[in-house]
Order: C-alpha cells, then structure tokens, then sequence
C-alpha cells in the first residue's frame, strides 16, 4: 500500500484522532531502516523538483500544521532541507500584523502562494484561522464557521490554476508533547524556543483536537487532501511525508520542454 493510501483523510468521512495511531511505523523497525529509504528518495525528489522548476507548468504546495513541538521544523529541515531553495519557498504564517487584519483572513494566504515551477511550504497556515481562532473564541463561531467551505473554495480554485496542495497534520501523542517540551528546558540552547503560551495551551489540548478533527473531516478534499502522519518518531514522520511527496511528483508526469532552437545548429567558435 501507498503511503498516501495508508494516512489519508478520505473526503466525506468523519475522523477521530484517538483512532489514529501516533507512534504508528508500519512495518518500519528502526531510523537505520528508514534513513536508508529517505535519502533514495530525496536523490530522486532533487529529480523531479528540477524537472518541476523546468516544465514551468505547474506548483506544488506542502501545508504543515501541529501542535507545538510537532515537528514542523524538523520536516522542513530533514524532507524539503536537501532540495534546491531556489525552487523550494518557506512561508510562515504567525499572529497577524495590523495590515493582515485590515484584510480577509485568506489574503496573506494567497499572497504566499508558490508560482509556477515552485515548491511551496506552509508553516501553519490559513487553518489557524479554524483552529486557534475557534479554540480562542477569538471570532464570533457565526463567522469562523463559514471558514471551512470558504477554505475549500479557495484551495480548489488553487487546484484548478496548476497548484498541487499536500496538507500534513504531524500528530504526536500528548505525553510526546510533554517530553519535548521537556528537552527544550533542560536544553540551555533551545531556550530560546520557549514560550510560556506554548504550556498554557497544552491545558487546551482537549480542544484543539476536536478543532483538528473538525477541520480534518471537513477539508480534506480530492483536490486538497489531509493527511494524518504518525510523527511521535522524527525518522518515521520524514519517511512517510517524503514518500508521499514522491508519489506525489511522480503522478504528475512532467515532461522537460522543448529547447528554444536548434541544438544541432549551435556550435562554438
């Protein structure tokens, strides 16, 4: 079975995270294994990102969201880290400034999205805006409930303009959170990292996960899937996003364009 196959949202069901497996590995034993398998693909995703910048046809956007200390960073670092940043855009979307609050909530959004020939990632993303802002009461629920088809319509629109959207919710356990939050204090170079909000919101945890479910269960789409990848394994997560990126890339069938003149004509002096 597929990666994609096995940790996708299907569109139209419903989905409870306490049914999905965190520490999940498949039949993965160890990170040796599992490194061995990464650093083949990431040759051949080098491949296809070139040939994804040369054809110039289309985009492909990587949606990352988690709670804290999920591994965001870290699936930046070790799945998108090898490929050419020429190509290859990180967006990261905090608390709004005063500017992206005179606009719709979706316009910093667009504005970050990858052009043609471009691998987009988000870290967090325009679901903040159903997850903490739900959670938080932030906004009336008579407005951030019209979010989620107004969240579809827009990434279909994406889909229909040649954007590939991939969204991955890194799910660890509770008790994972806990322990690398816990590493953070014990570590003095990861202090700075720290942020008092970051344990006030584990007392939301509750919340945010039905926040997380109601989104995964409303907004994975054909056109924009979610999914859920067991990430209480740092190797394991990088496996299973940087094979779903492959399958990704490889079902799109790219072909290099043809040359602006004729090669055989060229010759030096």
């Amino acid at each position: 079975m597929k990666f994609s196959e096995k940790f996708i949202v299907e569109p139209g069901t419903d989905i409870k995270l306490s049914q999905r497996d965190p520490g999940d590995t498949l039949d993965f034993k160890d990170k040796k294994q599992a490194q061995k398998v990464v650093k083949k693909t990431q040759k051949r995703l080098k491949e296809l990102q070139y040939l994804l910048y040369a054809e110039n046809k289309r985009s492909v956007l990587i949606v990352l969201q988690a709670l804290d200390a999920g591994g965001k960073d870290g699936t930046i670092k070790h799945v998108m880290g090898p490929l050419n940043p020429q190509s290859c855009r990180v967006s990261s979307f905090k608390k709004p400034t005063d500017e992206e609050l005179e606009h719709d909530f979706l316009w910093r959004i667009h504005r970050a999205v990858p052009r043609k020939g471009e691998i987009g990632i988000f870290n967090r993303s325009h679901y903040e805006d159903v997850l903490v802002v739900c959670v938080h009461n932030l906004v009336p629920k008579s407005l951030w409930s019209l979010r989620y088809q107004q969240i579809n319509e827009f990434e279909n629109m994406l889909a229909e303009h040649d954007v590939h959207i991939l969204k991955f919710y890194l799910h660890i356990s509770k008790q994972e959170q806990r322990e690398r939050l816990q590493a953070r204090l014990d570590d003095s170079n990861k202090h700075w990292k720290i942020s008092p909000q970051d344990f006030a919101e584990r007392k939301l945890w509750d919340d945010y996960m039905q926040a997380y479910e109601k989104v995964l269960s409303r907004c994975s789409t054909s056109y924009a899937p979610w999914y859920v990848i067991p990430a209480n394994r740092k190797w394991f997560r990088n496996l299973a996003i940087s094979q779903i990126l492959l399958e990704k890339l490889e079902s799109l069938d790219m072909k290099f364009p043809e040359p602006t003149c004729d090669i055989s004509k060229i010759k030096f002096d």
